[in-house]
């Protein structure tokens, strides 16, 4: 199981929050796979499409958009929301899965956005590359703080 660095929430995403964007249940959230071609840009980086061509490409396990993320879920106590979800696994077949980092985005078009992008972590806290060799199955730890919270 990969255990994942500190996620970062986009600065978009900080403004969908502000705009009411619902982060709950009315959506499908995905979960993909970039490469270390990638550079993070969270004031800029704000849509999948922004970022989909750092994407891991396909054919080893992996399929292009990545995977929906189970049970995405806000909660709050005592004046703190968090936002949660299941992050799903993918098995190398027909070669390794390499990738360094797991975006997760919203499916779908929110306040004029399309496919809006949440935020983004490293898989490996080094920062490197993480290789899932054929056969095997790359599985993220979903942070028991929640991947974000709001105070």
């Amino acid at each position: 199981m990969a255990a994942p660095g500190t996620f970062t929430l986009t600065q978009a995403a900080r403004q969908y929050i502000q705009d009411a964007t619902d982060l709950a249940g009315q959506t499908t959230y995905k979960a993909a796979l970039l490469t270390s071609a990638w550079t993070p840009a969270p004031a800029s980086n704000a849509v999948w499409g922004d970022i989909s061509t750092n994407e891991v490409a396909s054919g080893t396990g992996y399929t292009t958009g990545g995977n929906a993320v189970t049970s995405p879920t806000v909660t709050q106590t005592a004046g703190v929301g968090k936002w949660t979800g299941t992050i799903p696994s993918w098995t190398a077949s027909g070669g390794s899965i390499t990738a360094r980092y797991c975006c997760i985005y919203a499916l779908g078009t929110f306040n004029g956005h399309v496919n809006p992008i949440l935020g983004y972590f490293l898989l490996d806290s080094a920062p490197a590359d993480v290789v899932t060799a054929t056969g095997n199955t790359l599985a993220i730890n979903a942070p028991a703080a929640g991947f974000f919270t709001l105070t």
